[in-house]
């Protein structure tokens, strides 16, 4: 039985996937105490990158925006994953954007708003967060952007 965050996705026209397999030696979340960290989630859909590039440069600002909402997406499948439902999350504490960028492109706050906007719209005021967007030269598999996040859970 889905809970209410899961509810609100299916409102919002989401499904939440499945846990994306780590691509190397890490897990995609683990929790300490009160708090679930997740691995670096990249925009991956049915296993596979559907854009690659750089944002600035062969990905559009606009594109990269969208992949930062399915990061998230995936993040919240690797805390569902270690916390068993998300109705548990009492708080998106913070997240961390990295984008592929070209050379000249600044404006990874507005990529990574993806990311953030879909946790708000998920979340409602337990999405609100603290947040870093940064720059890279480049990210695993030439994905445009990754984000992390971190919970607070309602409970151990």
């Amino acid at each position: 039985m889905a809970g209410a965050v899961e509810a609100r996705l299916a409102e919002l026209g989401l499904t939440l996937p499945a846990v994306v397999p780590p691509l190397a030696s890490y897990q995609p979340a683990v929790q300490s105490g009160v708090y679930v960290y997740t691995s670096g989630q990249l925009p991956m859909v049915d296993g596979k990158l559907a854009v690659t590039g750089k944002v600035g440069a062969e990905v559009t600002p606009d594109e990269a925006k969208e992949l930062a909402k399915t990061c998230a997406l995936n993040a919240l499948a690797a805390v569902k994953s270690v916390a068993g439902d998300l109705d548990r999350i009492k708080r998106v504490v913070k997240v961390v954007g990295f984008v592929a960028s070209a050379s000249d492109f600044t404006g990874q706050p507005a990529v990574v708003n993806g990311a953030s906007e879909l946790l708000g719209a998920v979340l409602g005021d337990k999405g609100v967060h603290a947040r870093s967007a940064v720059g890279v030269a480049v990210l695993p598999l030439d994905a445009p952007v990754e984000v992390e996040v971190q919970v607070e859970l309602i409970d151990a």
